[in-house]
Protein backbone atom coordinates (compact mmCIF):
# COMPACT_ATOMS: atom_id res chain seq x y z
CA UNK A 1 0.00 0.00 0.00
CA UNK A 2 1.58 3.51 -1.15
CA UNK A 3 2.25 5.98 2.21
CA UNK A 4 -0.06 8.65 2.57
CA UNK A 5 1.72 11.89 1.74
CA UNK A 6 2.42 14.66 3.86
CA UNK A 7 2.55 18.53 3.15
CA UNK A 8 3.71 21.19 5.67
CA UNK A 9 1.93 24.26 6.62
CA UNK A 10 4.05 25.96 4.03
CA UNK A 11 3.23 24.47 1.01
CA UNK A 12 -0.63 24.42 2.05
CA UNK A 13 -0.48 28.18 2.51
CA UNK A 14 1.03 28.91 -0.64
CA UNK A 15 -1.67 26.45 -2.41
CA UNK A 16 -4.51 28.17 -1.16
CA UNK A 17 -3.24 31.79 -1.67
CA UNK A 18 -3.36 31.36 -5.19
CA UNK A 19 -6.68 30.12 -5.37
CA UNK A 20 -8.42 32.97 -3.04
CA UNK A 21 -6.48 35.42 -4.93
CA UNK A 22 -8.66 34.02 -7.66
CA UNK A 23 -5.21 32.55 -10.16
CA UNK A 24 -6.71 29.33 -10.09
CA UNK A 25 -8.91 26.98 -9.39
CA UNK A 26 -9.69 24.61 -7.09
CA UNK A 27 -8.98 21.56 -8.87
CA UNK A 28 -6.72 22.68 -11.44
CA UNK A 29 -4.45 23.56 -8.71
CA UNK A 30 -4.89 19.82 -7.32
CA UNK A 31 -4.21 18.38 -10.63
CA UNK A 32 -0.73 20.96 -10.82
CA UNK A 33 0.17 19.76 -7.70
CA UNK A 34 -0.46 16.10 -7.62
CA UNK A 35 -3.08 15.42 -5.32
CA UNK A 36 -6.75 14.35 -5.21
CA UNK A 37 -9.56 17.62 -5.04
CA UNK A 38 -11.08 16.73 -1.97
CA UNK A 39 -7.64 17.37 -0.41
CA UNK A 40 -7.36 21.17 -1.67
CA UNK A 41 -11.04 21.46 -1.13
CA UNK A 42 -10.58 20.65 2.65
CA UNK A 43 -7.27 22.63 3.02
CA UNK A 44 -9.54 25.80 1.55
CA UNK A 45 -12.51 24.88 3.94
CA UNK A 46 -10.34 24.83 7.13
CA UNK A 47 -8.44 27.99 5.89
CA UNK A 48 -11.56 29.94 5.26
CA UNK A 49 -12.85 28.89 8.49
CA UNK A 50 -10.09 29.49 10.93
CA UNK A 51 -8.45 31.45 8.98
CA UNK A 52 -4.51 31.67 10.86
CA UNK A 53 -4.90 29.04 12.83
CA UNK A 54 -6.14 26.34 10.09
CA UNK A 55 -2.82 25.19 9.64
CA UNK A 56 -0.66 24.20 12.87
CA UNK A 57 1.91 26.92 13.33
CA UNK A 58 0.50 29.15 10.67
CA UNK A 59 1.31 33.13 10.79
CA UNK A 60 -1.56 35.75 11.00
CA UNK A 61 -2.27 35.16 7.57
CA UNK A 62 -6.32 35.34 6.51
CA UNK A 63 -8.04 34.49 3.25
CA UNK A 64 -9.94 37.81 1.46
CA UNK A 65 -13.18 37.99 2.17
CA UNK A 66 -16.02 37.78 -1.11
CA UNK A 67 -15.85 41.21 -1.40
CA UNK A 68 -12.09 42.02 -1.77
CA UNK A 69 -11.82 38.67 -3.96
CA UNK A 70 -14.29 40.37 -6.41
CA UNK A 71 -12.39 43.59 -6.57
CA UNK A 72 -9.59 41.70 -7.69
CA UNK A 73 -11.25 39.77 -10.40
CA UNK A 74 -12.45 43.05 -11.50
CA UNK A 75 -8.95 44.73 -11.45
CA UNK A 76 -7.52 41.81 -13.25
CA UNK A 77 -10.06 42.31 -16.24
CA UNK A 78 -9.52 46.06 -16.28
CA UNK A 79 -5.56 44.98 -16.18
CA UNK A 80 -6.09 42.84 -19.12
CA UNK A 81 -8.23 45.30 -21.04
CA UNK A 82 -5.29 48.10 -20.34
CA UNK A 83 -2.71 45.90 -21.71
CA UNK A 84 -4.64 44.83 -24.86
CA UNK A 85 -5.51 49.09 -25.11
CA UNK A 86 -1.52 49.70 -24.83
CA UNK A 87 -0.03 47.00 -27.15
CA UNK A 88 -2.87 47.74 -29.78
CA UNK A 89 -3.52 51.35 -29.35
CA UNK A 90 -2.22 52.67 -32.79
CA UNK A 91 -4.87 50.18 -34.52
CA UNK A 92 -7.78 52.49 -33.87
CA UNK A 93 -6.50 54.93 -36.29
CA UNK A 94 -7.09 52.62 -39.06
CA UNK A 95 -10.48 51.94 -40.91
CA UNK A 96 -9.52 48.52 -41.77
CA UNK A 97 -10.38 45.75 -39.20
CA UNK A 98 -8.15 43.48 -41.09
CA UNK A 99 -4.88 44.81 -38.82
CA UNK A 100 -7.71 44.56 -35.70
CA UNK A 101 -8.13 40.56 -36.50
CA UNK A 102 -4.57 40.12 -37.37
CA UNK A 103 -3.58 41.51 -33.97
CA UNK A 104 -6.50 39.48 -31.74
CA UNK A 105 -5.47 36.01 -33.53
CA UNK A 106 -1.38 37.14 -32.62
CA UNK A 107 -2.06 37.71 -29.11
CA UNK A 108 -5.10 34.62 -28.87
CA UNK A 109 -3.19 32.73 -26.57
CA UNK A 110 -2.07 35.91 -24.28
CA UNK A 111 -5.73 37.58 -23.80
CA UNK A 112 -8.84 36.33 -24.34
CA UNK A 113 -10.60 36.97 -27.51
CA UNK A 114 -13.88 37.97 -26.77
CA UNK A 115 -12.46 40.46 -24.58
CA UNK A 116 -9.53 42.23 -27.70
CA UNK A 117 -12.59 42.32 -29.56
CA UNK A 118 -14.72 44.44 -27.19
CA UNK A 119 -11.48 46.52 -27.02
CA UNK A 120 -10.94 46.84 -30.79
CA UNK A 121 -14.72 47.60 -30.90
CA UNK A 122 -14.72 44.54 -34.13
CA UNK A 123 -17.46 41.96 -33.97
CA UNK A 124 -16.00 37.60 -33.03
CA UNK A 125 -18.39 36.63 -35.43
CA UNK A 126 -16.38 39.10 -38.29
CA UNK A 127 -12.78 37.88 -36.43
CA UNK A 128 -13.87 34.01 -36.83
CA UNK A 129 -15.05 34.92 -40.71
CA UNK A 130 -12.06 36.55 -41.88
CA UNK A 131 -9.96 33.52 -40.85
CA UNK A 132 -12.13 30.92 -42.19
CA UNK A 133 -11.02 31.86 -45.54
CA UNK A 134 -8.46 29.71 -47.20
CA UNK A 135 -4.87 30.45 -47.58
CA UNK A 136 -1.38 27.90 -48.46
CA UNK A 137 -1.34 24.31 -46.73
CA UNK A 138 2.28 25.38 -46.13
CA UNK A 139 1.56 29.11 -45.03
CA UNK A 140 -1.26 27.49 -42.45
CA UNK A 141 0.86 24.64 -41.25
CA UNK A 142 3.87 27.54 -40.48
CA UNK A 143 1.39 29.85 -38.87
CA UNK A 144 -0.14 27.17 -36.61
CA UNK A 145 3.37 26.00 -35.99
CA UNK A 146 4.78 28.94 -34.77
CA UNK A 147 1.88 29.94 -32.24
CA UNK A 148 2.46 26.44 -30.54
CA UNK A 149 6.33 27.82 -30.52
CA UNK A 150 5.20 30.54 -28.81
CA UNK A 151 2.96 29.28 -26.37
CA UNK A 152 5.36 26.13 -25.65
CA UNK A 153 7.99 29.17 -25.50
CA UNK A 154 6.02 31.83 -23.03
CA UNK A 155 4.77 28.45 -21.04
CA UNK A 156 8.36 28.13 -20.72
CA UNK A 157 8.77 31.95 -18.99
CA UNK A 158 11.50 31.86 -22.08
CA UNK A 159 13.52 29.12 -21.13
CA UNK A 160 13.38 26.57 -23.87
CA UNK A 161 15.23 26.76 -26.64
CA UNK A 162 14.87 25.32 -30.10
CA UNK A 163 15.50 21.56 -28.68
CA UNK A 164 13.77 21.56 -26.40
CA UNK A 165 10.60 23.36 -28.21
CA UNK A 166 11.26 20.30 -30.60
CA UNK A 167 10.34 17.95 -28.02
CA UNK A 168 7.36 19.02 -26.57
CA UNK A 169 5.34 20.09 -29.77
CA UNK A 170 2.18 17.64 -29.77
CA UNK A 171 1.92 15.13 -31.89
CA UNK A 172 0.08 16.33 -34.73
CA UNK A 173 2.54 19.11 -35.23
CA UNK A 174 5.38 17.05 -34.98
CA UNK A 175 8.94 19.16 -37.05
CA UNK A 176 12.36 19.27 -37.29
CA UNK A 177 14.63 21.00 -34.79
CA UNK A 178 15.94 22.91 -38.12
CA UNK A 179 12.33 23.53 -39.04
CA UNK A 180 11.45 25.02 -35.41
CA UNK A 181 14.73 27.30 -35.31
CA UNK A 182 14.25 28.93 -38.66
CA UNK A 183 10.89 29.83 -37.43
CA UNK A 184 11.79 31.30 -34.13
CA UNK A 185 15.29 32.92 -35.73
CA UNK A 186 12.72 34.83 -38.16
CA UNK A 187 9.94 36.00 -35.66
CA UNK A 188 12.95 36.75 -32.39
CA UNK A 189 12.28 34.16 -30.31
CA UNK A 190 15.17 32.75 -28.32
CA UNK A 191 16.13 31.17 -24.86
CA UNK A 192 17.01 33.19 -21.63
CA UNK A 193 20.91 33.86 -21.33
CA UNK A 194 22.18 32.17 -18.27
CA UNK A 195 23.56 35.40 -15.21
CA UNK A 196 26.05 34.52 -12.83
CA UNK A 197 24.94 33.98 -9.36
CA UNK A 198 26.49 33.26 -5.98
CA UNK A 199 25.08 30.65 -3.33
CA UNK A 200 27.21 29.85 0.19
CA UNK A 201 26.77 28.57 3.65
CA UNK A 202 29.68 29.18 6.69
CA UNK A 203 32.09 25.96 6.52
CA UNK A 204 35.06 27.12 8.90
CA UNK A 205 33.72 25.56 11.70
CA UNK A 206 35.06 22.78 13.97
CA UNK A 207 31.94 20.51 14.06
CA UNK A 208 32.63 17.25 12.90
CA UNK A 209 31.98 16.62 8.80
CA UNK A 210 31.18 13.11 7.13
CA UNK A 211 33.38 11.66 4.04
CA UNK A 212 32.37 12.57 0.71
CA UNK A 213 30.69 9.04 -0.18
CA UNK A 214 28.32 10.56 -3.12
CA UNK A 215 31.55 10.80 -4.73
CA UNK A 216 30.51 12.49 -7.87
CA UNK A 217 27.90 10.04 -8.88
CA UNK A 218 25.01 11.84 -9.24
CA UNK A 219 23.18 9.32 -10.71
CA UNK A 220 20.34 7.09 -9.57
CA UNK A 221 18.35 3.81 -10.07
CA UNK A 222 15.40 4.61 -8.19
CA UNK A 223 13.42 7.34 -6.16
CA UNK A 224 14.98 7.57 -2.16
CA UNK A 225 18.42 6.13 -3.16
CA UNK A 226 20.42 9.56 -3.46
CA UNK A 227 19.85 12.87 -2.17
CA UNK A 228 21.74 16.46 -2.43
CA UNK A 229 20.39 19.53 -0.51
CA UNK A 230 21.85 22.86 -0.09
CA UNK A 231 20.69 26.51 0.38
CA UNK A 232 20.72 29.77 -1.39
CA UNK A 233 19.54 33.11 -0.52
CA UNK A 234 17.03 35.43 -2.95
CA UNK A 235 17.19 39.63 -2.34
CA UNK A 236 14.05 41.32 -2.11
CA UNK A 237 13.83 44.69 -0.79
CA UNK A 238 12.54 43.58 2.63
CA UNK A 239 15.99 41.84 3.03
CA UNK A 240 17.12 38.08 2.07
CA UNK A 241 15.22 35.69 1.96
CA UNK A 242 16.87 31.82 2.58
CA UNK A 243 15.96 28.75 0.22
CA UNK A 244 17.24 25.15 1.41
CA UNK A 245 16.08 22.29 -1.09
CA UNK A 246 16.25 18.70 -1.26
CA UNK A 247 16.67 16.79 -4.75
CA UNK A 248 16.34 13.18 -5.37
CA UNK A 249 19.22 12.51 -7.47
CA UNK A 250 16.44 10.26 -9.46
CA UNK A 251 15.00 12.43 -12.11
CA UNK A 252 16.50 15.63 -10.53
CA UNK A 253 12.95 16.03 -8.74
CA UNK A 254 13.07 18.67 -5.62
CA UNK A 255 11.52 16.65 -2.87
CA UNK A 256 11.58 18.90 -0.41
CA UNK A 257 11.98 23.00 -0.02
CA UNK A 258 11.90 25.54 2.74
CA UNK A 259 12.04 29.08 3.11
CA UNK A 260 12.86 31.44 5.99
CA UNK A 261 14.58 35.15 6.96
CA UNK A 262 17.34 33.24 8.13
CA UNK A 263 19.50 30.52 7.19
CA UNK A 264 19.65 28.18 10.93
CA UNK A 265 19.93 24.33 10.90
CA UNK A 266 15.75 24.81 11.68
CA UNK A 267 15.90 25.86 7.87
CA UNK A 268 17.54 22.74 6.12
CA UNK A 269 15.98 20.48 8.60
CA UNK A 270 12.42 21.99 7.36
CA UNK A 271 13.21 20.90 4.31
CA UNK A 272 14.59 17.01 4.95
CA UNK A 273 11.28 16.52 6.92
CA UNK A 274 9.03 18.02 4.39
CA UNK A 275 10.81 15.69 1.66
CA UNK A 276 10.79 12.85 4.34
CA UNK A 277 7.04 13.31 4.35
CA UNK A 278 6.24 13.56 1.11
CA UNK A 279 7.86 10.57 -0.45
CA UNK A 280 8.41 8.24 2.85
CA UNK A 281 12.18 7.89 2.40
CA UNK A 282 13.53 4.47 4.04
CA UNK A 283 16.94 3.46 5.57
CA UNK A 284 19.67 4.00 3.79
CA UNK A 285 19.52 6.95 2.09
CA UNK A 286 22.58 8.89 1.01
CA UNK A 287 22.20 12.33 1.96
CA UNK A 288 24.65 14.62 0.12
CA UNK A 289 25.49 18.26 1.40
CA UNK A 290 28.34 20.84 1.98
CA UNK A 291 29.99 21.14 4.78
CA UNK A 292 28.06 24.29 6.34
CA UNK A 293 27.49 24.41 10.25
CA UNK A 294 24.07 23.84 9.35
CA UNK A 295 24.36 19.99 7.91
CA UNK A 296 27.39 19.21 10.55
CA UNK A 297 25.28 20.55 13.35
CA UNK A 298 24.24 17.93 15.79
CA UNK A 299 20.62 18.74 15.62
CA UNK A 300 20.81 17.99 11.98
CA UNK A 301 22.82 15.20 12.54
CA UNK A 302 20.13 13.34 14.78
CA UNK A 303 17.62 14.27 12.17
CA UNK A 304 19.54 11.80 9.65
CA UNK A 305 19.79 9.25 12.20
CA UNK A 306 16.64 9.14 13.69
CA UNK A 307 15.61 7.97 9.84
CA UNK A 308 19.08 5.93 9.47
CA UNK A 309 20.23 7.62 6.81
CA UNK A 310 23.46 7.88 5.56
CA UNK A 311 25.19 11.33 5.46
CA UNK A 312 27.87 12.29 2.85
CA UNK A 313 29.78 16.01 2.75
CA UNK A 314 31.33 17.41 -0.22
CA UNK A 315 34.77 18.54 0.46
CA UNK A 316 36.11 21.82 1.25
CA UNK A 317 35.69 24.33 -1.31
CA UNK A 318 34.41 22.25 -3.97
CA UNK A 319 31.11 22.98 -5.05
CA UNK A 320 31.58 20.31 -8.03
CA UNK A 321 30.81 17.51 -6.06
CA UNK A 322 27.29 19.06 -5.47
CA UNK A 323 26.54 19.94 -8.90
CA UNK A 324 22.86 18.83 -9.08
CA UNK A 325 22.19 21.39 -6.79
CA UNK A 326 24.37 24.16 -8.13
CA UNK A 327 22.94 23.44 -11.36
CA UNK A 328 19.52 24.06 -9.84
CA UNK A 329 20.23 26.97 -7.83
CA UNK A 330 20.95 28.65 -11.64
CA UNK A 331 18.28 27.32 -13.39
CA UNK A 332 15.62 28.85 -10.65
CA UNK A 333 17.41 32.07 -10.74
CA UNK A 334 18.16 32.14 -14.42
CA UNK A 335 14.68 30.90 -15.87
CA UNK A 336 12.51 32.67 -13.35
CA UNK A 337 13.67 34.62 -10.10
CA UNK A 338 16.38 37.20 -12.81
CA UNK A 339 12.77 38.44 -13.99
CA UNK A 340 11.56 39.81 -10.70
CA UNK A 341 12.26 42.79 -8.28
CA UNK A 342 10.40 41.26 -5.46
CA UNK A 343 9.26 44.28 -2.94
CA UNK A 344 8.47 41.61 0.27
CA UNK A 345 9.72 37.68 1.39
CA UNK A 346 6.12 36.77 0.35
CA UNK A 347 6.36 37.71 -3.05
CA UNK A 348 9.88 35.63 -3.17
CA UNK A 349 7.80 32.89 -1.59
CA UNK A 350 5.19 32.68 -3.88
CA UNK A 351 7.64 32.87 -6.95
CA UNK A 352 9.55 29.64 -5.83
CA UNK A 353 6.86 27.96 -5.14
CA UNK A 354 5.19 28.08 -8.30
CA UNK A 355 8.70 27.56 -9.76
CA UNK A 356 9.36 24.38 -8.19
CA UNK A 357 5.92 22.95 -7.74
CA UNK A 358 4.13 24.27 -10.79
CA UNK A 359 6.80 24.46 -13.00
CA UNK A 360 10.05 22.56 -12.15
CA UNK A 361 8.80 19.20 -10.84
CA UNK A 362 5.92 18.74 -13.20
CA UNK A 363 6.33 20.88 -16.71
CA UNK A 364 10.17 21.41 -16.93
CA UNK A 365 11.63 18.84 -19.49
CA UNK A 366 15.37 17.79 -19.02
CA UNK A 367 17.47 16.37 -21.86
CA UNK A 368 19.23 13.88 -19.34
CA UNK A 369 15.48 12.33 -18.36
CA UNK A 370 15.03 12.03 -21.84
CA UNK A 371 13.12 15.42 -21.87
CA UNK A 372 10.51 13.88 -19.32
CA UNK A 373 9.61 16.55 -16.39
CA UNK A 374 11.02 14.87 -12.89
CA UNK A 375 7.61 14.59 -11.20
CA UNK A 376 6.05 11.79 -14.21
CA UNK A 377 9.25 10.61 -14.61
CA UNK A 378 8.75 9.47 -10.87
CA UNK A 379 5.03 8.66 -11.62
CA UNK A 380 6.37 5.80 -14.29
CA UNK A 381 9.13 4.39 -12.37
Amino acid sequence: MAERKKFDKAFKEQTVEKILAGETTASLMAKEIGVHYSTVRDWLIAYEKDGSSAFPGSGNLKPDDDEIRKLRRELANLKEENEILKKAGGLFCEKSEINKFNFIYKHRFIFRIAKMCQALQVSRSGYYAYFSRSESNRSKSNRELLETIKEIHKKSHGIYGAPQITKNLPENQKASKGRVARLMKANGIRSKVSKKYKATTYSNHSLPVADNILNREFTASRPNQKWVSDITYIPTKEGWLYLAGVMDLYGRRLVGWAMANHMRTELVSAALNQAIGRTGAKEGLIIHSDRGIQYASNDYQNLLKRYGFVCSMSRKGNCYDNAPMESFWGKLKMEWLNDYNFETRAEAKKAVFEYIELFYNRKRTHSANGYIPPFVLKEIS
